[in-house]
C-alpha cells in the first residue's frame, strides 16, 4: 500500500514537535530513515511518537505494533497510519 501523499504534512509536523526537528521537518521526505539514524529519535520518542498517532489520527497503536520496521523511515509511518484509518472505514 502506498500511502497518500496528503499524510507527509502531518507526519513531518508530528515528527518535528516531538523531535524538535528544525523547519517544521521541512527536509523530511517518505524515503528519510528515522530510528537508529536522527540522534534525537531515541526510546522516550517512540512512546511520544506513538501518543502523537493515536491523537493525530484518530487510531490505536498496540503494544504489539510498535517496532523498528514502523518507525524505519517517514513513508514507513505514513504506511501504518494510512492502513489503521483504512481499517477503521466502514466496509461497503
Amino acid at each position: 500500500m502506498n500511502p497518500p501523499s496528503d499524510l507527509l504534512p502531518a507526519v513531518r509536523e508530528l515528527l518535528a514537535e516531538v523531535l524538535s526537528l528544525p523547519n517544521g521537518g521541512a527536509a523530511l521526505q517518505p524515503g528519510t530513515p528515522l530510528f537508529g539514524s536522527l540522534p534525537e529519535f531515541d526510546s522516550m520518542s517512540v512512546i511520544h511518537l506513538v501518543t502523537g498517532i493515536e491523537q493525530r489520527f484518530g487510531i490505536t497503536v498496540e503494544d504489539a505494533e510498535v517496532s523498528a520496521e514502523l518507525f524505519e523511515t517517514v513513508g514507513s509511518m505514513m504506511t501504518f497510519i494510512a492502513r489503521k484509518q483504512a481499517a477503521l472505514q466502514p466496509q461497503a
